[in-house]
């Protein structure tokens, strides 16, 4: 009996784990399309892809399949390609933080969501003193339950204290370790991602 090659088994496990209901055929030559690629050229697409577009549906063929891995690269992908800042910078740290939740905002509202105050905040006051403000809150923001919700704690705002800690003031860094402790988020965890993605 003929061997069969990992792309067939790859693609028939995606297939499988299709979401019912799921009545038209997808076309078979389609980039997108999970079931005709292996896992790692989908990844090599995605790491190579800077349309917004294809990014997110990627994501969403992911989810159809459950491909966790698929869909955690092109989501990274998605909001490392959207800030203009410079990357390695504070700023750019931020808007990739800022676009993270706007993406998990429009994925469950089907529809486009822009965190206004957190940008006219920054308008104003400048990226580092918003963000240092909303780590010293007594509170937790709405977008940091979100992204603990989500188990992405790394991409808050009080991660990133933490993990650029040299850019603020040792009781901004300290409150943030608090919260991000408080609420379960291994430190290293949290420096772990920012050093991958500088």
């Amino acid at each position: 009996m003929e061997s069969r090659t990992q792309s067939s088994v790859v693609s028939d496990e995606l297939a499988k784990s299709n979401i019912a209901g799921h009545s038209q055929p997808i076309p078979e030559q389609d980039e997108n399309d999970m079931t005709t690629l292996d896992r790692s050229r989908i990844l090599n697409n995605i790491e190579r892809c800077d349309d917004p577009v294809k990014l997110r549906q990627f994501m969403k063929n992911a989810q159809e399949r459950d491909a966790v891995d698929v869909y955690d690269a092109a989501f990274q992908r998605l909001i490392s390609i959207q800030p203009s800042s410079q990357p390695g910078t504070i700023a750019y740290d931020v808007w990739r933080t800022i676009y993270a939740f706007e993406e998990l905002l429009k994925e469950e509202r089907g529809k486009t969501v822009r965190l206004s105050r957190t940008r006219q905040k920054i308008q104003r006051d400048g990226e580092v003193k918003t963000v240092m403000d909303l780590a010293l809150k007594t509170e937790p923001s709405d977008g940091f339950h979100m992204l603990k919700d989500r188990g992405i704690l790394e991409l808050s705002f009080e991660a990133l204290v933490v993990a650029r800690s040299k850019h603020f003031p040792t009781n901004v860094v300290d409150a943030a370790r608090s919260r991000l402790h408080s609420h379960g988020l291994d430190i290293q965890r949290a420096c772990d991602y920012w050093s991958r993605t500088t």
